[in-house]
């Protein structure tokens, strides 16, 4: 890595031009240089593409179809430059030294491929306008520092590994050498695709933690996925795809993508029958498929033992 590294900002937009604006400008007032910052608008039909065009050269603007988040990311990344890839959603913020930072924690730790950490929340009024409250995403003991999670991955049993809960798409950072094996990723995970590349970046490379909350992840009536909790088969869906093309493009991840395939169903068992739509049952189906008879059985029993368990 240069003493100076071009670091990459990939902006992901479909119809939030009420917090578009916020995202960009927290991208290009960072304290740190030299940075380039691209914006990838996904076939919005709102005024998304007026505020793209009014900033210029200041920013690469890429005005695609509706093609999902991973498409998004695809085509962010291909456009990129930079020797380390941050990604920012439209309704969230950096905060200013966060570029400076994570350059710092990757200079720093020569070994590691990414950095994770969490996001503080804020909350709008119900029109999405005003901040209400703000609170940590996160609140424990620093655990910063560097972590080599391969091994569990490998045996599928991160719980109990991973100081950080969990993290959207605001708080990871990568090394563009990791995500040239990851990208392009399936675009059949077109939401939270976050998912598919933080557990095969935690499952083939080293990394860092940081218990700073280096970002502002906005919660307000649009958010399509985070806090949400009436959107189980959602949830559902986009735990089966994940599973499903983890384990087809990376196999040494195949534990961890029964992990996730059990916990899929897991949720599915306290879901009324008649609600669980065909797409739901394909997916199933299709990741079965990959499993071998021993695996199925493995599956089966994992999912009796959550059952019965206290």
């Amino acid at each position: 890595m240069t003493t100076q590294p071009l670091v990459s900002i990939l902006i992901n937009n479909y119809n939030y031009d009420k917090y578009l604006k916020r995202a960009i400008d927290s991208a290009l007032n960072q304290t740190y240089n030299p940075i380039e910052v691209i914006v990838v608008d996904d076939g919005s039909a709102d005024n998304s593409r007026q505020i793209i065009e009014s900033y210029g050269t200041q920013i690469k603007a890429i005005l695609k179809s509706n093609g999902g988040q991973a498409s998004a990311f695809n085509v962010g990344f291909q456009e990129s430059n930079g020797e380390i890839i941050c990604f920012l959603d439209s309704d969230d913020t950096f905060s200013p030294t966060k570029i400076e930072k994570i350059v710092d924690i990757f200079c720093q730790n020569p070994t590691i491929d990414w950095c994770f950490h969490p996001l503080e929340f804020v909350r709008v009024d119900s029109e999405d306008r005003v901040p209400l409250e703000n609170h940590s995403a996160q609140k424990t003991p620093d655990y910063s520092g560097c972590y080599d999670l391969r091994p569990w991955m490998a045996k599928g049993k991160l719980s109990g590994h991973l100081p950080l809960e969990g993290t959207a798409t605001s708080g990871i950072a990568f090394r563009r050498s990791l995500l040239n094996k990851i990208l392009p990723m399936p675009e059949e995970i077109r939401i939270t695709s976050d998912d598919y590349i933080k557990y095969i970046a935690l499952g083939i490379s080293e990394g860092f933690i940081s218990s700073e909350a280096l970002a502002q992840q906005l919660i307000h009536g649009n958010n399509a996925y985070t806090l949400r909790t009436d959107k189980q088969l959602l949830r559902v869906k986009i735990q089966l795809q994940t599973a499903y093309w983890m384990r087809k493009n990376f196999t040494e991840l195949t534990e961890f993508s029964n992990s996730i395939f059990v916990s899929a169903k897991k949720i599915l068992k306290n879901i009324d029958s008649s609600e669980i739509n065909t797409e739901i049952k394909a997916l199933e189906r299709q990741y079965l498929n990959l499993t071998t008879w021993l695996e199925r059985s493995q599956i089966n029993m994992r999912l009796l033992y959550r059952r019965v368990r206290p």
